[in-house]
């Protein structure tokens, strides 16, 4: 499987602006790739502005639908949705089958994330072509058990919004993620300044279940970064050094 990680600058809760320039980074992906993964509130930046909030079936999702179907590949990554009177940071998986998502669990009170959103309670584990995928949300990524692996999934996906002065804290725990769940890691972030003034340096990155980084974003730039991962290489891997097994018997979920 191709997994592609798109890492923009993103306009300050600018929809139009947003769409467009990631059109310029997908569209060359057409028919190349398997997933494309966008960041957190990639249309908007992370924003606590609820005025811009949609429908889930609403701009966002029909672009992503647009996307996935002249494609030919699933596509995902967040953005603020409406309902009810509650509002969501909502992982959204699109392809041309059935559309998933996720709402974030972990929300970043720091950052007054969970006065605004309201938090998700249940995983999205999910399987597309040959891979069992997880979803997770930017600050999901700080929770371990919250990420853990029972052999349910074969790729962990986290979209974020995850800032320069906590980088290498961004790097350490992608790897970590990988490691103790035996699995391949896929992190999107975005880069540049936002419209509170955080700076965003990428470091976009695929991993694979020993910790090693298959491919890597260069910092602070608009990129694509891809790269292949093999079912039957962490079949191989777990069938001759399965950690999993020995696990211990707790859940959360």
């Amino acid at each position: 499987m191709k997994i592609s990680i798109v890492q923009p600058d993103l306009d300050w809760e600018d929809k139009g602006a947003n769409m467009e320039k990631l059109d310029g980074l997908i569209e060359p992906l057409y028919g190349s790739t398997d997933i494309v993964v966008l960041p957190e509130m990639f249309s908007t930046g992370f924003t606590m502005n609820t005025d811009v909030a949609e429908e889930h079936y609403g701009t966002t999702f029909s672009w992503m639908k647009k996307h996935a179907t002249a494609g030919d590949f699933g596509i995902c990554g967040s953005y603020i949705v409406g309902e009810k009177g509650k509002f969501y940071n909502r992982f959204v998986f699109v392809s041309p089958g059935p559309d998933l998502y996720y709402d974030k669990r972990h929300l970043f009170s720091i950052g007054d994330e969970d006065k605004t959103y309201t938090k998700g309670n249940s995983r999205l584990v999910f399987s597309f072509r040959e891979f069992r995928i997880a979803a997770f949300v930017c600050y999901d990524l700080r929770f371990p058990v919250w990420s853990r692996n029972r052999d349910e999934y074969d790729l962990a996906i986290y979209v974020s919004s995850w800032p320069s002065a906590r980088i290498e804290v961004w790097n350490t725990l992608l790897k970590a993620r990988a490691i103790e769940n035996q699995c391949y890691v896929a992190g999107s972030n975005r880069v540049g300044t936002d419209g509170n003034g955080v700076a965003h340096s990428g470091m976009s990155q695929v991993i694979n279940p020993r910790g090693e980084k298959i491919r890597s974003a260069e910092s602070c730039s608009d990129c694509v970064v891809s790269a292949e991962i093999s079912i039957e290489e962490l079949k191989n891997f777990r069938s001759k050094f399965n950690t999993l097994k020995d696990a211990d018997d707790f859940s959360v979920y």
